[in-house]
Protein backbone atom coordinates (compact mmCIF):
# COMPACT_ATOMS: atom_id res chain seq x y z
CA UNK A 1 0.00 0.00 0.00
CA UNK A 2 1.52 3.34 -1.04
CA UNK A 3 2.26 5.86 1.69
CA UNK A 4 4.12 9.13 2.05
CA UNK A 5 7.77 8.86 3.02
CA UNK A 6 8.54 9.67 6.63
CA UNK A 7 12.04 11.02 7.44
CA UNK A 8 13.98 8.50 9.49
CA UNK A 9 11.60 5.60 8.97
CA UNK A 10 14.02 3.76 6.69
CA UNK A 11 17.13 4.80 8.58
CA UNK A 12 18.76 2.42 11.04
CA UNK A 13 18.61 3.79 14.58
CA UNK A 14 20.42 2.59 17.71
CA UNK A 15 18.21 0.88 20.28
CA UNK A 16 19.14 -0.12 23.83
CA UNK A 17 17.69 -3.14 25.61
CA UNK A 18 16.08 -1.59 28.68
CA UNK A 19 14.25 -4.66 30.01
CA UNK A 20 13.23 -8.17 29.01
CA UNK A 21 10.29 -10.42 29.90
CA UNK A 22 10.02 -14.14 29.31
CA UNK A 23 6.64 -14.88 27.71
CA UNK A 24 7.09 -18.64 27.23
CA UNK A 25 10.02 -21.06 27.22
CA UNK A 26 10.81 -19.98 23.65
CA UNK A 27 9.51 -16.40 23.43
CA UNK A 28 10.61 -13.15 24.97
CA UNK A 29 9.61 -9.50 24.98
CA UNK A 30 12.37 -6.91 24.67
CA UNK A 31 11.80 -3.35 25.83
CA UNK A 32 13.87 -1.03 23.64
CA UNK A 33 14.80 2.57 24.32
CA UNK A 34 15.21 4.59 21.12
CA UNK A 35 16.09 8.27 21.26
CA UNK A 36 13.78 10.27 19.01
CA UNK A 37 11.26 7.48 18.57
CA UNK A 38 7.91 9.21 18.07
CA UNK A 39 5.64 6.19 18.39
CA UNK A 40 3.86 3.87 15.98
CA UNK A 41 0.41 2.82 14.83
CA UNK A 42 -0.74 -0.45 16.44
CA UNK A 43 -0.07 -3.27 14.00
CA UNK A 44 3.18 -1.88 12.64
CA UNK A 45 6.56 -3.62 12.85
CA UNK A 46 10.25 -2.82 12.88
CA UNK A 47 13.33 -4.41 11.37
CA UNK A 48 15.91 -5.43 13.97
CA UNK A 49 19.55 -5.73 12.85
CA UNK A 50 22.43 -7.48 14.56
CA UNK A 51 26.09 -6.98 13.64
CA UNK A 52 28.73 -9.61 14.44
CA UNK A 53 32.31 -8.66 15.47
CA UNK A 54 33.50 -9.57 11.97
CA UNK A 55 31.02 -7.10 10.45
CA UNK A 56 28.47 -9.67 9.28
CA UNK A 57 24.92 -8.36 9.64
CA UNK A 58 21.51 -10.01 9.73
CA UNK A 59 18.09 -8.53 10.28
CA UNK A 60 14.51 -9.72 10.69
CA UNK A 61 11.14 -8.03 11.05
CA UNK A 62 9.26 -8.14 14.35
CA UNK A 63 5.87 -6.76 15.27
CA UNK A 64 5.63 -4.05 17.91
CA UNK A 65 3.60 -5.42 20.82
CA UNK A 66 3.43 -2.32 23.03
CA UNK A 67 1.02 0.58 22.92
CA UNK A 68 2.41 3.67 21.16
CA UNK A 69 4.63 5.96 23.21
CA UNK A 70 7.68 8.13 22.56
CA UNK A 71 11.26 6.93 23.02
CA UNK A 72 10.34 3.31 23.87
CA UNK A 73 8.80 0.27 22.18
CA UNK A 74 8.49 -3.45 22.80
CA UNK A 75 8.98 -6.31 20.38
CA UNK A 76 8.03 -9.88 21.18
CA UNK A 77 10.17 -12.56 19.57
CA UNK A 78 9.52 -16.27 19.12
CA UNK A 79 12.75 -18.24 18.77
CA UNK A 80 13.12 -20.01 15.43
CA UNK A 81 15.36 -23.06 15.22
CA UNK A 82 18.54 -22.24 13.27
CA UNK A 83 17.48 -18.60 12.97
CA UNK A 84 20.16 -15.93 12.71
CA UNK A 85 18.45 -13.28 14.83
CA UNK A 86 15.68 -14.70 17.01
CA UNK A 87 17.83 -17.09 19.13
CA UNK A 88 20.07 -14.18 20.13
CA UNK A 89 17.14 -11.94 21.03
CA UNK A 90 15.38 -14.66 23.02
CA UNK A 91 18.32 -16.33 24.78
CA UNK A 92 21.33 -14.01 24.74
CA UNK A 93 20.46 -10.29 24.67
CA UNK A 94 21.01 -8.56 28.01
CA UNK A 95 20.15 -5.23 29.57
CA UNK A 96 22.20 -2.47 28.02
CA UNK A 97 22.91 -4.32 24.79
CA UNK A 98 22.82 -2.21 21.65
CA UNK A 99 20.75 -3.22 18.63
CA UNK A 100 19.67 -1.36 15.52
CA UNK A 101 16.09 -0.90 14.40
CA UNK A 102 14.39 0.53 11.33
CA UNK A 103 10.79 1.65 11.28
CA UNK A 104 7.99 1.80 12.11
CA UNK A 105 6.91 -0.04 8.98
CA UNK A 106 3.54 -1.05 7.57
CA UNK A 107 0.45 0.91 6.60
CA UNK A 108 -2.24 -1.70 5.88
CA UNK A 109 -2.35 -4.03 8.87
CA UNK A 110 -2.86 -1.18 11.35
CA UNK A 111 -5.56 -0.12 13.78
CA UNK A 112 -5.84 3.66 13.74
CA UNK A 113 -7.40 5.51 16.66
CA UNK A 114 -9.54 7.52 14.25
CA UNK A 115 -11.31 4.35 13.07
CA UNK A 116 -14.56 4.17 15.08
CA UNK A 117 -15.49 0.62 14.05
CA UNK A 118 -15.47 -2.28 16.51
CA UNK A 119 -12.55 -4.62 15.86
CA UNK A 120 -12.25 -8.40 15.81
CA UNK A 121 -8.66 -9.54 16.38
CA UNK A 122 -7.75 -13.16 15.64
CA UNK A 123 -4.26 -14.41 16.40
CA UNK A 124 -2.55 -17.75 16.02
CA UNK A 125 0.52 -18.44 18.16
CA UNK A 126 3.03 -15.59 18.06
CA UNK A 127 0.75 -13.85 15.55
CA UNK A 128 -0.90 -12.26 18.58
CA UNK A 129 2.04 -9.83 18.94
CA UNK A 130 0.77 -6.98 16.71
CA UNK A 131 -2.75 -7.61 18.00
CA UNK A 132 -1.49 -7.06 21.55
CA UNK A 133 -0.47 -3.56 20.54
CA UNK A 134 -4.04 -3.00 19.33
CA UNK A 135 -5.46 -4.40 22.57
CA UNK A 136 -3.26 -2.16 24.71
CA UNK A 137 -4.18 0.93 22.70
CA UNK A 138 -7.87 0.10 22.23
CA UNK A 139 -10.36 2.93 22.65
CA UNK A 140 -13.25 1.27 20.80
CA UNK A 141 -14.93 -2.10 21.42
CA UNK A 142 -12.44 -4.87 20.63
CA UNK A 143 -12.69 -8.65 20.73
CA UNK A 144 -9.58 -10.85 20.71
CA UNK A 145 -9.76 -14.51 19.75
CA UNK A 146 -6.43 -16.21 20.46
CA UNK A 147 -5.58 -19.72 19.25
CA UNK A 148 -2.63 -21.64 20.70
CA UNK A 149 -1.66 -25.28 21.05
CA UNK A 150 -1.71 -25.16 24.86
CA UNK A 151 -1.68 -22.66 27.73
CA UNK A 152 2.13 -22.93 27.94
CA UNK A 153 2.40 -21.70 24.35
CA UNK A 154 0.32 -18.56 24.92
CA UNK A 155 2.04 -15.17 24.96
CA UNK A 156 1.07 -12.25 27.23
CA UNK A 157 -0.72 -14.57 29.67
CA UNK A 158 -0.73 -12.15 32.61
CA UNK A 159 -1.59 -9.12 30.49
CA UNK A 160 -4.51 -10.85 28.79
CA UNK A 161 -5.79 -12.15 32.13
CA UNK A 162 -5.74 -8.58 33.46
CA UNK A 163 -7.66 -7.37 30.41
CA UNK A 164 -10.26 -10.09 30.87
CA UNK A 165 -10.56 -9.31 34.59
CA UNK A 166 -11.06 -5.59 34.00
CA UNK A 167 -14.66 -6.25 33.03
CA UNK A 168 -15.17 -2.83 31.46
CA UNK A 169 -16.42 -4.33 28.19
CA UNK A 170 -13.90 -2.42 26.09
CA UNK A 171 -11.83 -5.52 25.29
CA UNK A 172 -12.87 -9.15 25.59
CA UNK A 173 -10.51 -12.12 25.30
CA UNK A 174 -11.39 -15.64 24.17
CA UNK A 175 -8.89 -18.50 24.06
CA UNK A 176 -8.99 -21.55 21.81
CA UNK A 177 -6.60 -24.43 22.52
CA UNK A 178 -5.86 -26.87 19.73
CA UNK A 179 -3.95 -29.64 21.57
CA UNK A 180 -4.06 -29.26 25.35
CA UNK A 181 -6.65 -27.26 27.28
CA UNK A 182 -6.45 -26.21 30.95
CA UNK A 183 -7.97 -28.56 33.49
CA UNK A 184 -11.72 -27.96 33.63
CA UNK A 185 -11.79 -25.93 30.41
CA UNK A 186 -15.38 -26.00 29.10
CA UNK A 187 -14.39 -26.72 25.48
CA UNK A 188 -12.21 -29.67 24.40
CA UNK A 189 -9.07 -28.91 22.38
CA UNK A 190 -9.88 -28.29 18.72
CA UNK A 191 -8.85 -26.15 15.81
CA UNK A 192 -10.46 -22.79 15.32
CA UNK A 193 -13.63 -23.36 13.30
CA UNK A 194 -16.66 -21.47 12.02
CA UNK A 195 -18.64 -22.17 15.18
CA UNK A 196 -15.95 -20.72 17.45
CA UNK A 197 -15.64 -17.68 15.18
CA UNK A 198 -19.38 -17.11 15.04
CA UNK A 199 -19.62 -17.11 18.85
CA UNK A 200 -17.04 -14.33 19.15
CA UNK A 201 -17.50 -12.30 15.95
CA UNK A 202 -19.65 -9.22 15.76
CA UNK A 203 -23.03 -9.63 13.99
CA UNK A 204 -22.67 -9.73 10.22
CA UNK A 205 -24.68 -6.53 9.81
CA UNK A 206 -22.35 -4.59 12.11
CA UNK A 207 -19.78 -2.28 10.52
CA UNK A 208 -16.62 -3.95 11.83
CA UNK A 209 -13.02 -4.58 10.83
CA UNK A 210 -11.15 -7.83 11.38
CA UNK A 211 -7.40 -8.36 11.79
CA UNK A 212 -5.98 -11.87 11.40
CA UNK A 213 -2.32 -12.71 12.08
CA UNK A 214 -0.45 -15.99 12.33
CA UNK A 215 1.10 -18.75 10.22
CA UNK A 216 0.09 -18.72 6.56
CA UNK A 217 -2.23 -21.73 6.75
CA UNK A 218 -3.97 -20.37 9.85
CA UNK A 219 -4.53 -16.94 8.31
CA UNK A 220 -5.90 -18.30 5.03
CA UNK A 221 -8.29 -20.65 6.84
CA UNK A 222 -9.57 -17.98 9.23
CA UNK A 223 -10.03 -15.40 6.46
CA UNK A 224 -12.11 -17.91 4.47
CA UNK A 225 -14.18 -18.77 7.55
CA UNK A 226 -14.89 -15.10 8.21
CA UNK A 227 -16.19 -14.70 4.67
CA UNK A 228 -18.26 -17.87 5.07
CA UNK A 229 -20.03 -16.47 8.13
CA UNK A 230 -20.83 -13.22 6.35
CA UNK A 231 -17.94 -10.81 6.83
CA UNK A 232 -17.05 -8.44 4.02
CA UNK A 233 -13.66 -9.44 2.55
CA UNK A 234 -12.84 -5.74 2.16
CA UNK A 235 -12.90 -5.40 5.96
CA UNK A 236 -10.61 -8.35 6.67
CA UNK A 237 -6.93 -7.47 7.03
CA UNK A 238 -4.34 -10.21 7.24
CA UNK A 239 -0.70 -10.57 8.11
CA UNK A 240 1.07 -13.90 7.88
CA UNK A 241 4.45 -15.42 8.48
CA UNK A 242 6.09 -18.57 7.21
CA UNK A 243 8.39 -21.12 8.85
CA UNK A 244 11.59 -19.65 7.41
CA UNK A 245 11.68 -16.33 9.31
CA UNK A 246 14.46 -15.96 11.86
Amino acid sequence: MARAAVPGRLTWQPATVAATRAETATARTLVLDVDGWTGHVPGQHVDVRLTAPDGYTAYRSYSISSAPRPDRLEVTVQAVTDGEVSPYLVDVAELGDQLEIRGPLGGWFVRRTADPRPALLIGGGSGVAPLMSMVRAATNPTRLLYSTRSPSDALFTADLAAVAAAGDGRVTVTHVYTRVAPHGWPVPPRRLDADALARVAWPRDADTVAFVCGPTGFVETVADLLVDIGHDPANIRTERFGPTGG
